[in-house]
């Protein structure tokens, strides 16, 4: 998906986590992959730019969400599906979908979102109207009905998400985020508390969900890790803290699917950002040094 983003390029980020040996990395470990291939997204240079209730390209972006979620609900329960992306706008598809493969009406799914961004503007709030920006609002309920009812129903409790390496947030965003009560541990957070505790209270706070989502944006990372994301902001987390994170979660046993998002290829190095988010997802999924 390329079509929630202000620049080109994630579109091929998919294929450069394919090309950086994400399958054969987790076979590696013991996994039996499955590459499900794409859910077809149009081109956005094929689209009306035109927005939709100050939404760039809401119905296409609408359509692939619907898609993804019926792609994911309809995987096993005992699966754990791997997401690539693109933008983060489809994990307004993942996370719904993943909520009907727990339980077919829904299940109470706890989100730990890695991101420099919080990612919760609305339609009236977002300087872009790119909606990237927009899903953790739209998927607890709040903006343009049409994307807030993809769940149909089924929202994402405010206190169900946790997020970690949050340090670029607009003032609107800010302001909705304390009234909705979400709990976001930003990089002086980071700094201060470090990863292991964290972790520890992220896990406390999220005991009571039925399954736990972790949507990964490349640009927790700092850029100099990642340097292949759209919006890089400085200051971000280091190789060894994502490391870390991945690394808990995983001996927590309670992580049941991921999104990996906006790697985007036209800006990397030699395909490092990729390489480095296969990484991440194989701590995740049981790789340790020794």
């Amino acid at each position: 998906m390329d079509l929630g983003a202000g620049r080109r390029g994630v579109d091929m980020g998919a294929s450069a986590l394919r090309n950086a040996q994400l399958a054969r990395t987790l076979r590696e470990l013991g996994h039996h992959v499955n590459d499900l291939g794409d859910v077809v997204v149009p081109l956005p240079e094929t689209l009306d730019k035109h927005a939709s209730g100050g939404l760039v390209f809401l119905e296409p972006i609408l359509g692939t969400c619907r898609a993804t979620a019926q792609r994911v609900a309809a995987l096993p329960r005992n699966a754990f599906p791997l997401t690539l992306g693109g933008d983060h706008s489809v994990s307004m598809g993942t996370v719904v979908g993943n909520a009907r493969r727990l339980d077919g009406q829904g299940a109470r799914l706890g989100v730990i979102w890695v991101d420099a961004h919080t990612d919760y503007n609305t339609p009236d709030s977002s300087p872009s109207g790119n909606i990237h920006g927009m899903p953790v609002a739209h998927l607890t309920g709040l903006g343009d009905p049409r994307l807030a009812q993809l769940g149909d129903g089924w929202t994402l409790r405010p206190e169900d998400i946790t997020m970690i390496g949050i340090r670029s947030v607009d003032l609107r965003e800010r302001a909705a985020m304390r009234e909705a009560g979400i709990r976001a541990y930003t990089m002086k957070d980071v700094d201060q508390l470090g990863i292991t505790r964290i972790v520890a209270q992220t896990l406390e706070q999220l005991a009571d969900v039925d399954g736990i989502h972790v949507s990964f944006d490349a640009d927790a990372l700092d850029p100099g890790v990642c340097p292949g994301v759209g919006t890089p902001v400085p200051g971000g987390l280091t190789y060894r803290e994502g490391h870390l994170l991945m690394e808990l979660l995983s001996e927590s046993g309670r992580v049941t699917s991921m999104d990996i998002v906006e790697v985007n290829p036209t800006l990397d190095l030699r395909n490092q950002t990729a390489e480095v988010m296969v990484g991440m997802a194989a701590s995740l999924l049981g790789q340790r040094i020794l």
